[in-house]
């Protein structure tokens, strides 16, 4: 056998496979988008809770007003008067010095319909300044109910 001429050639030498560290640039891409994703999906749940909170706040309240003056029907009309104006001043602080018929079409504007104008809601105008009234309390409640639910879903009132 002959002996090579020339340089003796050594075999061919591959890198090190890259490191872990640091990572490549699609990568901090993908961290940052994943990172401002979790931080707009916190947010956003903080808000619904925070939301779920004060609409369970506001039904409670009109609970407690209902069960305070249960068999008051004055002082229910009275309580219901000054809850509806309360929620008002979330919505629109001038509608909550409305009076007579524009206060009721200011509440049917938010139901739909004319419940308050021409049905059981009529009593808040001139009830809570009656010293004996008779109505009817179960359809008042269940009417201001209605209002309170749709208005607080249709997020007509702030909360």
């Amino acid at each position: 056998m002959n002996a090579p001429s020339g340089p003796v050639l050594r075999d061919i030498h591959l890198p090190p496979p890259p490191g872990w560290w640091p990572p490549a640039p699609g990568w901090w891409m993908l961290l940052a988008i994943a990172l401002a994703a979790c931080a707009f999906a916190l947010y956003k749940t903080h808000q619904i809770r925070h939301r779920r909170r004060r609409i369970r706040e506001v039904l409670r309240e009109f609970e407690a007003c209902v069960g305070r003056h249960r068999h008051d029907p004055v002082g229910l009309a009275a309580g219901l008067s000054v809850f509806l104006r309360r929620l008002a001043l979330r919505d629109s602080q001038p509608a909550a010095a409305y009076g007579g018929e524009r206060w009721l079409a200011y509440l049917d504007g938010h139901i739909g319909g004319e419940e308050f104008r021409h049905g059981a809601g009529r009593v808040l105008l001139d009830a809570p300044f009656r010293a004996h009234a008779d109505f009817d309390t179960v359809a008042l409640i269940a009417l201001v109910r209605r209002y309170v639910r749709n208005a607080l879903q249709s997020g007509a009132v702030h909360v």
